[in-house]
């Protein structure tokens, strides 16, 4: 399945990653510790497994003549059926005359024409092969060069128990466009949320990495998408330390008797459950906002890694946060707590504002064309819109929302919603009822412009793209990546055709 997409936008990604260097026995070893890659070959043949009880493996010797053994055993319990066919084969072999192939005489190959014949030393004295690895090799380099004009998507996918990040390549063309995984990276845990980063943590004006929140798993983890077959993160934000081992008497009466307990310790600053969704500030580039199920809002320094600030103003798991558009020192949050609370940087000491939504938050997301306004997706299948200046301090504001949209089925949630940066009032909403659509909502008023049910399966999440604001990424259950065009529906291109970029 897909749980995450989002675009980088073009001209970002190096043209040809680096390769990243062999893991050195300190990165190993912190791969093994922390079974990155267990679930990786979970799925194995457990024949194949060459580790004895003990933990030594097994010398390359002792398993063939392993086999050897399991071989004559096999042989010798062989039915009279199967010595007949083995004799079937011999005769077989005897008339062939194999070993007197090398005395026939030699006569003329009627379909030889003596060039065809001829040994070269090397491919590039063959004639036949002159241009045939030229033309490949050019080819290889135009796959795995990525253009300025390439469209590049993030996608966060799990498959067959392992967990990984795939790079996809979107090439546009006069003719049909042309998706496909330009390289992928192995994660340890179950992806749930993704933020590209831009911020320059290797030197230079600017960087390309993107965090990952997982399930199950405090640690957030950054990596570098400019570099190919890298195993471990270039940052780790948070995360678990070595269990604290204590000791403590069983009862009270027995006093010589104790019993160990294991108290889970987590880094400085760090999450204790699993991240569930993640905000990079594009305005300060080195912040990262953080959403986690154990209620709490993080604000780190990705530069340090550092975590700068510590909210605890919900009361169950905290699901998505964002940035405002123009004012980068604003942050909502959306918890199952049913509330959305926005705080503000500049007002630290501020209890910041709060909204009752009476129904648990899935999404978030500020209007890129109105500072004010923000919509919120909910598990009841409804997408609300609230106007910032009507919310009341210090407490839940019971004020009315903007408007109020039953946009997917009541049962399923609207699980992920995606603004278009290039049209005002255009929104898209993802369902788990397997739909995807797009709604105006000017004036407040708003009415659908389009279904689209991309056999995706149940829709996890969407992302209109920065550069070609038209194109909307699509993942879900299913674990293909869709791309849908939505000035091919024409309605849409109706209304918004006049803005394509």
């Amino acid at each position: 399945m897909i749980t995450a997409v989002s675009w980088i936008p073009k001209g970002n990604l190096k043209a040809v990653p680096d390769v990243a260097e062999p893991p050195s026995k300190e990165e190993l070893k912190e791969l093994i510790e922390s079974g990155a890659f267990a679930r990786s070959v979970d799925g194995s043949n457990e024949d194949d497994e060459e580790i004895e009880e003990d933990g030594e493996e097994i010398s390359e010797v002792d398993h063939a003549k392993a086999v050897a053994e399991a071989f004559g055993k096999t042989s010798k319990s062989k039915s009279a059926s199967s010595s007949m066919e083995v004799d079937e084969v011999s005769e077989g072999l005897k008339e062939l005359d194999m070993d007197n192939y090398d005395e026939e005489d030699d006569g003329i190959e009627l379909f030889s024409s003596g060039i065809g014949d001829l040994y070269y030393p090397s491919n590039e004295m063959d004639p036949y092969l002159k241009d045939v690895e030229d033309e490949d090799d050019e080819e290889d380099i135009d796959d795995t060069t990525i253009k300025p004009t390439d469209s590049v998507i993030i996608c966060a996918r799990n498959e067959d128990e392992v967990s990984h990040l795939e790079v996809y390549v979107y090439e546009e063309s006069s003719g049909s466009p042309n998706m496909y995984v330009h390289h992928h990276i192995i994660i340890p845990e179950f992806p749930l949320c993704t933020a590209w980063i831009d911020c320059p943590l290797k030197g230079g004006e600017k960087g390309n990495f993107v965090a990952i929140g997982s399930k199950e798993s405090p640690t957030i983890e950054i990596w570098d998408l400019d570099v190919r077959d890298e195993v471990l993160p270039c940052i780790q934000l948070g995360g678990k330390e070595e269990m604290l081992v204590t000791k403590k008497k069983k009862n009270k009466k027995d006093k010589s008797k104790k019993e160990k307990s294991k108290k889970q310790k987590y880094k400085e600053g760090s999450h204790t459950d699993s991240v569930l969704g993640l905000a990079w500030n594009k305005e300060f580039r080195n912040i990262l906002a953080s959403a986690s199920a154990d209620k709490k809002v993080k604000v780190w320094d990705v530069a340090t890694g550092v975590c700068k600030i510590t909210m605890e103003h919900h009361t169950k798991e905290v699901q998505a946060v964002a940035w405002n558009h123009y004012a980068p020192e604003v942050l909502l949050s959306g918890s199952f707590d049913q509330t959305v609370v926005l705080r503000d940087g500049r007002q630290p000491s501020h209890s910041g504002f709060k909204w009752s939504v009476m129904s648990d938050v899935e999404s978030l997301a500020w209007d890129p064309h109105s500072e004010h306004s923000f919509v919120v997706s909910l598990e009841d299948g409804t997408v609300k819109g609230f106007d910032i200046r009507t919310a009341q301090s210090g407490s839940d504001s019971n004020l009315k929302p903007s408007f109020t949209i039953q946009a997917h089925d009541q049962d399923k949630g609207v699980s992920s919603i995606s603004y278009n940066i290039s049209a005002p009032n255009l929104l898209a909403t993802a369902s788990m009822d397997k739909s995807v659509k797009l709604w105006d909502l000017s004036n407040n008023e708003p009415s659908c412009l389009a279904l689209h049910k991309p056999k995706a399966g149940a829709v996890f999440s969407i992302s209109f793209a920065v550069d070609n604001p038209f194109l909307l990424a699509i993942g879900g259950s299913k674990g293909e990546l869709h791309v849908w065009d939505t000035l091919l529906d024409a309605d849409v291109s109706r209304k918004y055709g006049s803005k394509r970029s």
